[in-house]
């Protein structure tokens, strides 16, 4: 077996940390609007609108107009494929729009899931093929990071090494192919919270999937510090009846990565899994103040607890804008605060705030 591999040129992988280390500013995190246009539909049937390419456009005209301070924050916003081609009112490219607030807009680049044929309902995620041909256009379109998300469920024989091993592959091959377009790769992996496992299941769970991931993207010569990961944070699953006080959450959560993410990875992004907005906030915080070494930065990529009170408060009605995205900057404020690890629980008070966020489907 040969060993011959190379890395990217000096030039690139400079751009590659460069990107990265902008991400994982201390105190910032990433905003991310890239619903599939279904799950953006099934958010606005929520507030009684129709799920309409205007009414999409609307709501992210609201999240992206607002006040420059967001920025203090938030330093990427994750952008589906439709959203970033769509304007505001005045003709102004959202994209262009968030480079003036100085945050950096990546994409979602992944075409959903597929089942895995012979497994106990797994999947696997689709959109290799002509993963290349997009990734140059979204960075010619002003993306500089795009995101690819594989999925996989807790029960009494899943997940199935057959699973592990095909997702783990998957996301090698996407952040392989994002980096030869100079696009960082938000690398995905979410274990599903759904299932009646408990804590520790979940944990080695999580190491397992991830000892793989890093095998795979070793093994597909990753330069990785040019990418960042977002996994789930390590809970009991939902139907488990179990509830486990933050910090044994962090702590679970922060071994789990130690045991598995090598240290030159500069950014762990973490996905809010269901929770409500409080609880991501509450829960990231604990996880920055486990006593223990972490060498990457341990931030957020949340949406649906970022959004939740921005939607109730919005409403669609437009003498609601302002103050619907008043909520977003006070939530960002607070996961920004949380990302080093000084929120204080209940000091943000949002209008859905502690509304539990779960989805029954494994939405993309």
């Amino acid at each position: 077996m040969t060993t011959f591999f190379h890395y990217p040129n000096k030039e690139l992988q400079e751009e590659l940390i460069c990107i990265a280390r902008a991400l994982v500013t201390p105190g910032k995190g990433i905003l991310t609007v890239d619903e599939s246009t279904a799950v953006c539909g099934r958010y606005l049937q929520s507030i009684g609108l129709e799920n309409t390419e205007e009414n999409r456009r609307n709501y992210r005209q609201l999240l992206f107009t607002s006040e420059a301070k967001i920025a203090e924050n938030i330093s990427g916003v994750l952008l589906f494929h439709e959203t970033l081609y769509q304007k505001t009112d005045d003709g102004v490219p959202f994209v262009e729009v968030l480079r003036k607030k100085g945050i950096i807009p990546g994409i979602k680049v992944d075409k959903s899931c597929v089942p895995l044929f012979g497994s106990e309902d797994e999947y696997t995620t689709q959109g290799l093929d002509d993963l290349a041909t997009r990734c140059a256009q979204y960075k010619k379109e002003g993306c500089d990071f795009a995101k690819w998300r594989c999925a996989l469920r807790i029960s009494k024989n899943t997940p199935s090494h057959q699973a592990i091993i095909e997702n783990a592959n998957v996301l090698a091959r996407y952040a392989s192919i994002c980096q030869s377009q100079r696009l960082v790769p938000i690398i995905e992996v979410e274990i599903i919270p759904n299932g009646d496992h408990d804590m520790d299941r979940a944990q080695k769970v999580m190491e397992t999937v991830l000892s793989a991931l890093y095998k795979s993207l070793h093994d597909h010569h990753i330069f990785l510090e040019g990418t960042l990961l977002r996994p789930n944070m390590v809970t009991a699953g939902k139907d488990s009846n179990k509830t486990n006080i933050p910090q044994e959450i962090a702590m679970a959560t922060v071994l789990a990565i130690r045991r598995t993410v090598p240290p030159a990875v500069p950014g762990v992004m973490f996905l809010s899994g269901g929770m409500s907005e409080e609880e991501s906030s509450v829960n990231l915080h604990a996880i920055n103040n486990v006593p223990l070494c972490k060498p990457w930065a341990l931030s957020f990529a949340f949406g649906r607890s970022m959004q939740a009170s921005v939607l109730k408060c919005w409403s669609g009605r437009k003498d609601n804008v302002q103050n619907a995205q008043i909520e977003l900057i006070k939530r960002a404020k607070a996961n920004s605060l949380a990302s080093i690890g000084k929120y204080v629980a209940g000091s943000v008070e949002s209008v859905a705030a502690n509304e539990k966020l779960f989805a029954e489907s494994i939405d993309y």
